[in-house]
């Protein structure tokens, strides 16, 4: 029987070790979250203080009070601050991912580059999680940029940054944080798999070239 190939191998451990690690994860997301929570709230704090009145943090659990007011009509008419709940954990999946395609590669020093990856992924995390928690704002008041006290390019500028930190980053950014931490693997066993080597491309059969139509007349 043919022994699968080094990359075969890999693509197998990574989703088994990602299965495993997404369920510890869910288990302790709320400790390993806890310091993406502090980093989004530090960044609310000091970026929208217009917005943000206060955050209030504990694991799995980021509560924002707002300085935003919205007519509430079962109240006369009167207006309430938004709160605005967010879990830390919510767009910090990325980490088991990180940590299944670095056990599956198997390089050496492999706790020191979990290590080094976990807070490298950190402000990618307080970035999804803190475009999350804007959003989240926005929404509440029915996308009103007068509401919001902000210019409609700011406005736009939120939605983007959404979008981008809740479709891209979290898949992205831990794939790139592995590549950049495991390169001598990815150059030895996956590049090999997408780009043949000169021996194989020099095996090739090239099609010899068709002969050239004679021109009319021609003896």
């Amino acid at each position: 029987m043919r022994r699968p190939s080094p990359f075969a191998i890999f693509v197998l451990s990574a989703f088994g070790w990602m299965l495993a690690l997404t369920v510890l994860w869910t288990q302790i997301s709320p400790w390993t979250s806890y310091p993406v929570g502090v980093l989004s709230s530090v960044t609310l704090e000091q970026t929208a203080p217009m917005w943000v009145r206060e955050v209030h943090l504990r694991p799995g659990v980021m509560d924002v009070d707002t300085r935003v007011a919205i007519p509430v009509p079962s109240a006369g008419g009167r207006k309430a601050e938004v709160t605005i709940d967010v879990n830390p954990a919510r767009y910090a999946y990325g980490l088991p991912i990180f940590l299944a395609l670095l056990l599956a590669a198997r390089g050496p020093k492999r706790w020191l580059r979990a290590l080094v990856g976990y807070l490298v992924l950190l402000p990618a995390q307080a970035f999804s999680l803190t475009m999350y928690a804007l959003m989240q704002v926005v929404l509440t008041t029915q996308v009103d940029a007068r509401l919001l006290r902000i210019a409609q390019w700011q406005l736009e500028a939120i939605v983007y940054g959404y979008q981008v930190g809740s479709l891209v980053v979290p898949t992205l950014a831990p794939i790139l944080v592995w590549l950049w931490l495991d390169r001598q693997f990815v150059a030895k066993v996956v590049v090999p798999v997408w780009r043949p080597s000169p021996a194989a491309v020099a095996a090739t059969p090239v099609a010899p070239a068709a002969p050239a139509p004679s021109e009319p007349g021609a003896s």
